[in-house]
């Protein structure tokens, strides 16, 4: 699995775990989802049950990733960025498996 956390995203990770108060051991989990515009939905969620046969787990600037293996087909080499800006603000995916995507960025189709 090559999933990509930038260094500005794994900063914003981390300030959103500690403002919230989430318990250790708490990581990010990235995947996917069938739904949105274009057939699939970037899903970003915090979570603590790890399933070793069913995840792959890896840490990326001090933020642990895990991903279920299903979606990691479709995420291999997607790069997860942290955007501010005037106009919007969020967590930006930039995925090479996606053939279309919609026009806020939030769902695709491999």
């Amino acid at each position: 699995m090559s999933i990509t956390l930038t260094e500005r995203a794994a900063t914003e990770v981390k300030k959103i775990l500690d403002d919230q108060k989430y318990e250790a051991g708490t990581f990010l989990r990235v995947g996917v989802t069938g739904g949105g515009c274009s057939g699939f939905s970037y899903a970003l969620e915090f979570d603590k049950k790890y399933d070793e046969k069913a995840d792959a787990k890896l840490d990326q600037h001090g933020v642990t990733v895990v991903v279920d293996k299903k979606s990691a087909l479709y995420l291999d080499g997607t790069a997860v960025d942290f955007f501010e800006g005037l106009e919007k603000r969020g967590f930006t995916f930039e995925n090479p498996n996606a053939v279309k995507s919609c026009g806020c960025g939030s769902s695709f189709q491999a």
